[in-house]
Order: structure tokens, then C-alpha cells, then sequence
């Protein structure tokens, strides 16, 4: 009966983890599109979309957190607890990486984005509803298939995202005479291109949860 009753109390504290990831994963998807929207909207409805963003950024903290508080006071995780600390940082980080980018390109008063910015918000948007499919996967192990389809799509948008970048930044050196612009365009591209990186993370992370967990 006392171990009923412990099983019991263990077991919904283990199911937190996965409603956590899922709201963190949605999360990321969330602020992907308004960062997207915000590259391709006139340049006077930046402000908005910013805090909106800002306002999603915090949001992701939040759950980080709870992610971390939970690790901290359960005994019972669904995987292991580095794995469990790595997904929930690698995901952070892409949201703090979007946020970066779009506090960048509102502070350097930058005019209309280039087709690379534009590319690379796309990319960064389709990386994250990958990623929110996977995270949504790991909950049953059930359908490791479309776990590693999703890792694969994701390693091939952040492959794709390199190429553009190194292109940009090519014909930036190659066509912007002004240095600040330069400076300025080339750390927009850079967070950007850094947040496909961090989704590669995700999908790093996820891969390794499916050889140890199958």
C-alpha cells in the first residue's frame, strides 16, 4: 500500500517533463513566426513585433526554469538527467539566439531585410516545428521513424543555412562600402545563422535520447 502510494506521487512528477518540453516547444515555435513575420514586415511595425518576442523570450525562461526545478526535486525522470538539462538549455538558447536577432536588427535601425535574413527566418521557422514534432515524439518512443526524420530535416536546414550565410556574408564584403553596415548586417546574419546551429543541438540531443532509450 506505502509503495502504491509513492509510485503514485512519483509517477505524474515524471509526466511534468513532457508537458514542460511541449510547452517549450511550442514556445519555440511561437516566437519563430513572429521573428519570421518580423523580417518581412515595413520596418514601422518592428517595435510591436519586438515585444511581442520580448514578451515570448520570457516566457521560454519561465519554463526553463520549471524544467530545472523539476530535475532538482524528482527522483523519477523520464531519461537521463544530463540529456534532460542539455534539451532544455539547447532550447533556450534558440529562443534567446531569435531574441538576439531581433533586438539586433531594431537597434541598428537596419532598412529593409536582405533575401538572406528573409531565408534564414525561414529556416529558422521550419527548424522549430520540427523540433516541436520530435519533442512531442519522445514522449512514447512509439514512432522513432518520424523522430529521426525530423533529425534529419533539421540537420538539413541548418546545412542549407550555413550556405547562405557564407554567401551573404560574400556579397556583403563584396557590394556594402560603408564598415558599420557591414558590421552591423554581418551580426544580424551571425545570430541568426547561430540559432540554426542551436537547432542542430536539439537535434543532437534527441538523437542521443533515442539510443539510449530504444
Amino acid at each position: 500500500m506505502a509503495f502504491s502510494r509513492i509510485f503514485a506521487f512519483l509517477i505524474p512528477q515524471d509526466k511534468n517533463f513532457f508537458k514542460l518540453f511541449a510547452q517549450s516547444s511550442n514556445n519555440l515555435v511561437d516566437i519563430s513566426k513572429v521573428f519570421s513575420e518580423m523580417v518581412n514586415a515595413p520596418i514601422e511595425r518592428r517595435p510591436e513585433l519586438l515585444k511581442k518576442i520580448a514578451d515570448l523570450e520570457h516566457i521560454g525562461d519561465t519554463i526553463t526554469h520549471q524544467i530545472f526545478t523539476e530535475l532538482s526535486t524528482n527522483f523519477i525522470t523520464p531519461f537521463d538527467r544530463e540529456d534532460i538539462s542539455y534539451l532544455a538549455s539547447s532550447l533556450d538558447d534558440i529562443v534567446d539566439y531569435i531574441d538576439g536577432s531581433a533586438k539586433r536588427l531594431y537597434t541598428y535601425k537596419l532598412g529593409e531585410t536582405s533575401t538572406a535574413m528573409k531565408k534564414l527566418s525561414d529556416i529558422i521557422e521550419n527548424s522549430a516545428k520540427e523540433i516541436h514534432v520530435a519533442v512531442a515524439n519522445l514522449k512514447d518512443m512509439n514512432n522513432v521513424v518520424r523522430l529521426r526524420e525530423a533529425i534529419v530535416r533539421i540537420n538539413s536546414l541548418e546545412n542549407h543555412a550555413d550556405d547562405i550565410f557564407d554567401s551573404a556574408i560574400a556579397d556583403l564584403f563584396e557590394t556594402e562600402k560603408d564598415a558599420i553596415q557591414i558590421m552591423k548586417i554581418k551580426e544580424v546574419l551571425s545570430n541568426m545563422e547561430t540559432a540554426t546551429d542551436k537547432c542542430e543541438d536539439v537535434a543532437n540531443v534527441i538523437e542521443t535520447i533515442i539510443v539510449k532509450n530504444t
